[in-house]
């Protein structure tokens, strides 16, 4: 979990955005943002997706942040020490991405139906956890790719066994077109039950998922901005993280995995 009060506003600063619906203004990479203050606190936190930045309230660096200040960097500032600059600034995006992974490997150790990957999921997290702890040099030389491909393997396995046992999902009607990687985009899916269906890396943007059943549905790496879950069940959904859930809209109804907080945005 992101610890913003341990991190020196690594997101803000090592990052670029580009004016858009997501963005008010261009940010080039290394440059704080002007809402960044002296704290590395933001100055409009309370009030960023009325001043334009919707993009920062679905951000997570999945502790990244705090990681690389406080270990790979000691605690030093790239104000305070201009020498971690460029280190640190690199350094963030590739921790992102690993701390990620921890995340989803520590998802999959919590299935119980997964309980034969275990032993193989807790090398592949110690394996990552080792490199976050590297030097910037050794973090910096990561193939993700490398690092990635056997874990995502892993993880479609745990997920595979999370969902055995459920029925097929139809392939007429309103669910023909569900599965890995479909476009989906702003598809009327309201209602359904998608118990167990695969929406791996599924395009989701605004769809109507209202009062829809997504329990033990896999959404590794589906996109999930502007979808509509207003009553939708995703409390036992596998591999939901915050930031497609700050992403999305939904209400009250919702029913979210217990380590996920409703966004503040969400109608009531």
């Amino acid at each position: 979990m992101a610890d913003c009060g341990s991190c020196v506003g690594l997101c803000c600063v090592a990052l670029a955005f580009a004016r858009s619906a997501d963005f008010a203004f261009d940010k080039p990479a290394g440059d704080p943002c002007v809402n960044l203050e002296d704290d590395f606190r933001c100055g409009i936190h309370p009030h960023l997706r009325d001043r334009g930045f919707k993009g920062c309230t679905v951000f997570d660096c999945f502790g990244a942040g705090q990681k690389v200040t406080q270990s790979t960097f000691d605690g030093r500032s790239w104000r305070d020490d201009p020498e971690t600059r460029a280190g640190m600034f690199s350094v963030f995006p590739v921790m992102r991405q690993l701390h990620e992974l921890l995340w989803y490997l520590d998802e999959a150790l919590r299935m119980p139906a997964a309980a034969p990957l275990h032993s193989e999921l807790t090398r592949a997290s110690a394996a990552v956890e080792a490199l976050t702890a590297s030097s910037p040099e050794r973090i910096l030389e990561t193939d993700l790719e490398e690092v990635r491909g056997p874990i995502a393997e892993l993880l479609r396995e745990a997920s595979r066994m999370a969902r055995s046992g459920l029925p097929a999902l139809p392939t007429t009607g309103k669910t023909k077109r569900v599965g890995p990687g479909a476009d989906l985009l702003g598809a009327d899916l309201s209602g359904l039950s998608l118990r167990g269906a695969e929406l791996r890396g599924a395009l989701l943007i605004a769809a109507d998922l209202r009062g829809s059943d997504l329990s033990f549905a896999e959404l590794i790496g589906a996109d999930l901005r502007d979808a509509e879950l207003s009553g939708a069940d995703l409390a036992s959904a596998i591999y939901l993280t915050q930031v497609q859930v700050n992403a999305a809209r939904g209400d009250a109804r919702t029913l979210l995995p217990p380590n996920l907080q409703r966004p503040s945005h969400w109608a009531s």
